[in-house]
């Protein structure tokens, strides 16, 4: 049986290493045939058609000027390399790419008048990615970018400054943030190094007393441990008291007046409730206020006090008996 067993691990042991060995083989050089296999300190760099060469091949490809790619021959520039980010080198020139569409396509659901105009807007920046980045009528969809780009420089130029405004912001968010995570990480070390100094003056006080006082040293002991219960009382309320702070996390000072913008009123019909209408195929059922005067209810086990918490009667259940009873007699 432990053979067995050790057999059935050595196995599982085996195809783990054999698949791990297959994916670090699938990601290495063409040029020169390294892999991460064989050198796990291998760093990739991807180009702009989406393909992979290690550094030294980037380096040695460069050396008498620019080149193509060694796969789709495609013009290269060495400041177009970066470190390869991805497993998949295509997620890589895809996050690239997107980078430099939505610099020209950076419009706002506020630049539009409605919801639906919006949508198809990103769905427009969508398909220019998609055929970017899978080579899918690359001439005709940069030919389109630059033609917007002409045509909505202004608004292209104003979203940009906003955003870089909005980024300034955010960044003296984070800048304020930081400082006050310094402050407080500060103020938490000083107050550790009071209280270990009070417990070292409380220990050199007794060392001090056992020393020269004429009392017993089970009493100064005693004294002690009153002391340094009482010391740890105090440390224990100070952790405890929250010291008030005048910054939201939004950086909002409070008692700050925020002036929003009112609600749009939005004019729509209420809904109104129909009652349903089933067509049963049989006589029509008594109404629920009509069972007890009918008599339907006196055979009926009354309701326990547990039995009514989530709403139910023996009305209720009544009703629906009698509904799927009559229900149907007039199907032939």
């Amino acid at each position: 049986m432990n053979a067995r067993f050790s057999g059935a691990v050595h196995k599982k042991y085996v195809l783990v290493v054999h698949l791990c060995k297959t994916e670090m083989d699938d990601q290495g050089c063409p040029r020169c045939k390294t892999t991460k296999y064989r050198n796990p300190s291998l760093k990739l760099m991807v180009n702009v058609c989406g393909h992979t060469l290690c550094e030294n091949c980037v380096e040695m490809l460069f050396v008498r000027g620019s080149s193509n790619c060694v796969q789709c021959d495609t013009p290269l520039r060495k400041i177009n390399f970066r470190v390869q980010l991805f497993e998949d080198p295509s997620v890589d020139k895809e996050v690239e790419i997107r980078k430099k569409v939505l610099k020209i396509y950076n419009k706002r659901d506020v630049d539009f008048s409605s919801l639906r105009e919006y949508n198809d807007y990103l769905e427009l920046v969508e398909d220019i990615v998609f055929n970017l980045t899978n080579n899918v009528d690359v001439e005709n969809t940069k030919q389109r970018m630059d033609q917007y780009q002409r045509d909505n420089r202004d608004i292209i130029q104003k979203n940009k400054a906003r955003l870089t405004r909005e980024q300034e912001e955010l960044e003296e968010l984070l800048l304020l943030e930081q400082q006050g995570s310094e402050q407080r990480r500060l103020e938490v070390l000083q107050e550790e190094q009071r209280q270990l100094q009070a417990k070292r003056k409380n220990k050199q006080a007794l060392l001090d007393e056992l020393e020269n006082s004429q009392l017993p040293a089970t009493i100064l002991l005693a004294q002690h441990k009153v002391r340094a219960a009482e010391l740890e009382t105090q440390i224990e309320q100070q952790k405890q008291v929250v010291k008030p702070t005048n910054l939201f996390s939004t950086g909002i000072h409070m008692r700050q007046t925020v002036s929003l913008q009112p609600l749009p009123k939005i004019e729509e019909v209420l809904y109104h409730y129909k009652p349903l209408q089933i067509e049963t195929y049989g006589p029509p059922a008594p109404e629920l206020e009509q069972l007890g005067r009918l008599g339907y209810l006196n055979h009926v086990r009354a309701a326990l006090p547990q039995d009514t918490a989530g709403g139910y009667t023996s009305a209720l259940a009544c009703l629906r008996a009698v509904e799927d009873a009559l229900s149907g007699l007039f199907y032939t």
